[in-house]
Parts: C-alpha cells; structure tokens; sequence
C-alpha cells in the first residue's frame, strides 16, 4: 500500500503524490471513506492515476464523483477512460461544458489547433449531472462550494473547501493566469471580476490546476488584475479586449487634418 501525501486534510494532488508531473493538477478529496476528483488529465496517464489511488488504498467503487473544471483537453480527455474504470461515480461539471464535451468540440477545448499542429484524439463525454454557481458536492461529512469563475472559459468552476480553494485556471503562482484566447470564450472582464473574488475571499491556500499550491497574496494577484485591465485596452488580445484607443486617438487626428510629416 502506498503512503498518501495529503496537501491538507482530505486532500491529495496526485502529481504531488508521485512526485511526478502527470499533467494537469489532479486533486482527490476524501472523507469516512468517500471520495471525488476534480479533473483527470489527460487519457495516456489515467490509468496509472487510477491505479495509484488504488494503491494508497482508496475503494474505487466508493469514487462518488469525475469533476470536470471546465471543457479544455488537457484536463478532461481522460474522462471518458475514467468513467469506464469508476462506473460508480457521477460526471460533473458546467453546462456550458456539459455542451462541448457531448459535441466533442475540438476547437473550443484545444484539441485541434492547426495552425500549432496540435491535434489530440477527444471522444465524446457524457456530463451526469450539471453544477454551477451556489451548488455543493458533498463526499462523506465535507461539502465543496462550487463557484462559477468565467474569464478563462465561461464554465470555469472552482471549489471551496474550508480555508482551501480548488482554483481552476484562474491564478497561478507566478501571477499568470489561464489562456485569453476568443476562440476560447475568454471575456477579460469576466476574468477580473473572478480574480476580484478571489482577491476578496477569505481563503487563504489557492490549489491551482497548473503548477504548485500557494498561499494567497492579495498583493500579487492586484498585480495580475492590473495587468488584465491593461489587456482590455490592447490589439494584442483582439476581439477579447474592449476597446483600443489608439484607434479613437486616430479618428480625433483624421479630422483635426494630422499631417505626420509635421508632427
């Protein structure tokens, strides 16, 4: 049997588990016996994600639920094997990702970006039940809060645990954040709406799904909103930003007769 390597009560990361990098953060919550995860990566490494939670003596017929985050390959393609080897639990996860993993959308989830070369195999994945904003997920005698932080994606969920936040894409602890990407659905003010919430909660660990586990620096993620509402303003980020005022400063020139070998 293997030791487990829990972050905090009740939760484990399973790269952190076997000191590897497996993919996305994969976290396990358990109690009296219960447990869930909340993504799974990618299909090539489930199994062995499977088997090592097996090992650390886990029941894998009391998994009670198959969180998705939101719909991108990297945390879901692995889903459709995880529901065959934990027949018993519930897939979970947002309407809006309910819809792209049923369609088997390959462009909204990045499993298909051509112009990269990038094209990864995504089946089609039945969503069991649909969460949002306000819902709980209870395993054994603790409750999750789900919250709906869109930004990175429309159906970007995290999950309040106590002290603890399972913060999806939102944040990481060098300040970046999820992709911004149109084709995407990302919505820059949307983002910093969710990272104000972030920045206000009363949390005070962030378990991202990339990258290690931080403690919460109100300082440092004020930095990252202040360089969102840059982005808002910017070509760089086209239809996803709001405006681009260079293009107003243009305007007021044409009709003030600019002439720029004067200026």
């Amino acid at each position: 049997m293997l030791a487990r390597r829990e972050l905090f009560p009740h939760v484990i990361e399973m790269n952190y588990q076997t000191r590897q990098r497996l993919g996305c953060s994969v976290y396990l919550v358990h109690d009296a016996g219960e447990w869930l995860l909340i993504d799974i990566g990618y299909e090539d490494t489930a199994e062995e994600i499977i088997e090592v939670i097996r090992q650390m003596d886990f029941s894998l017929s009391s998994c009670k639920y198959l969180v998705a985050t939101h719909a991108d390959v990297d945390h879901i393609q692995g889903l459709k094997r995880a529901q065959e080897l934990l027949p018993g639990a519930q897939t979970v996860g947002h309407p809006e990702c309910a819809r792209l993993l049923a369609a088997a959308d390959r462009i909204v989830t990045y499993a298909e970006i051509s112009a990269q070369g990038i094209s990864i195999d995504l089946p089609a994945i039945k969503i069991d039940k649909l969460i949002n904003e306000g819902d709980k997920l209870q395993v054994g005698g603790i409750e999750l809060d789900v919250w709906n932080t869109p930004g990175h994606t429309p159906s970007q969920l995290a999950f309040r645990l106590g002290k603890l936040l399972l913060s999806g894409d939102n944040i990481y602890r060098d300040g970046c954040v999820g992709n911004i990407d149109a084709h995407h659905g990302s919505d820059i003010p949307a983002f910093i709406t969710s990272l104000e919430r972030i920045r206000d909660a009363d949390v005070e660990w962030l378990l991202p799904s990339h990258g290690p586990v931080f403690r919460k620096d109100s300082k440092m993620i004020q930095k990252t909103i202040d360089r969102l509402e840059q982005y808002q303003h910017m070509a760089d980020f086209g239809t996803c930003a709001v405006d681009w005022p260079l293009l107003d400063e243009w305007e007021d020139e044409l009709i003030r007769g600019f002439d720029p070998a004067k200026a």
